[in-house]
């Protein structure tokens, strides 16, 4: 559910927030499963800045998440629902009949106290993680493994999830959010339910102060730059781009141009592109 503010100050006039964050753990992450993540300001090991409009962010913890869900045939309770900064997705605190506590991804209907657990032969319900031979056709599933074993790699922004489509001897074919449709092998486990946080696409900041909060520096128009600085810059008044298409700063063109490589070896596991 989201909730517009009152706007009693300018950075409040066109704020809009999501009300279940009221209703999250409000506890330190859990010592052993967090760690101090380091902001390196877009910048690689030389210092040279490879991702533009990054840093001057608030420091964080990184959780570590089990994406592997390795640990079957154990249940596991529902502890908390915590904030995650480093994700769109909520996170669950997960602690084992023998004492381990691991952090997975929350998904929608989720509840404190609930029993969860990843095996063959588990039950279909919301949190569970069994083999996609085993889940039955037009269930959402989400932290999809491409690799049998290698955990989920896939389907795991909040509000997301894939839906299998069709079973066939040596394949599953699996639609993903994007709308594309690709095969997967049985044996590669999936979690059930549709990851929480659904309303995130729908917020809005309200002022360019939290933006930065978050890691992001401004981004100036390359119309706005002189020629040496962009190849968009230059020209006397509101001049345009003055060229066919747009490019990136370094001269390459941003629209339309396919990036993916043609003898990639997945192709042939995609059924239907996405779009």
């Amino acid at each position: 559910m989201l909730r517009k503010r009152k706007p009693v100050t300018p950075g409040l006039r066109n704020r809009i927030d999501i009300e279940e964050k009221k209703r999250l753990a409000n506890v330190r992450p859990q010592k052993g499963l967090r760690q101090i993540l380091k902001s390196h300001s877009g910048r690689n090991n030389q210092g040279k800045v490879t991702v533009r409009h990054r840093g001057c962010r608030q420091k964080r913890f990184f959780r570590e998440i089990d994406f592997k869900r390795d640990k079957r045939d154990i249940e596991a309770v529902i502890r908390t629902i915590e904030y995650d900064p480093n994700r769109g997705a909520n996170v669950a605190l997960a602690v084992y009949k023998d004492g381990e506590k691991r952090y997975i991804l929350a998904p929608h209907g989720l509840k404190v106290d609930a029993k969860i657990i990843s095996s063959e032969g588990a039950d279909l319900k919301i949190g569970n993680c069994l083999p996609l031979k085993r889940i039955p056709v037009g269930m959402p599933i989400h932290n999809l493994e491409i690799v049998p074993g290698k955990g989920g790699q896939m389907v795991r922004g909040a509000g997301t999830a894939a839906f299998i489509q069709s079973k066939e001897k040596d394949a599953v074919l699996v639609k993903l959010p994007s709308g594309e449709i690709r095969k997967f092998f049985p044996d590669s486990f999936a979690t059930l339910g549709q990851i929480g946080n659904i309303q995130l696409k729908n917020i809005q900041l309200g002022k360019a102060g939290r933006k930065r909060l978050m890691g992001w520096r401004p981004s100036v128009r390359g119309v706005a730059m002189h020629p040496a600085s962009h190849p968009h810059g230059g020209g006397e008044g509101r001049s345009g781009i003055g060229m066919p298409s747009p490019k990136s700063p370094w001269g390459k063109k941003t629209l339309g141009k396919k990036t993916r490589n043609r003898k990639k070896y997945s192709n042939k596991l995609i059924i239907k592109r996405r779009k």
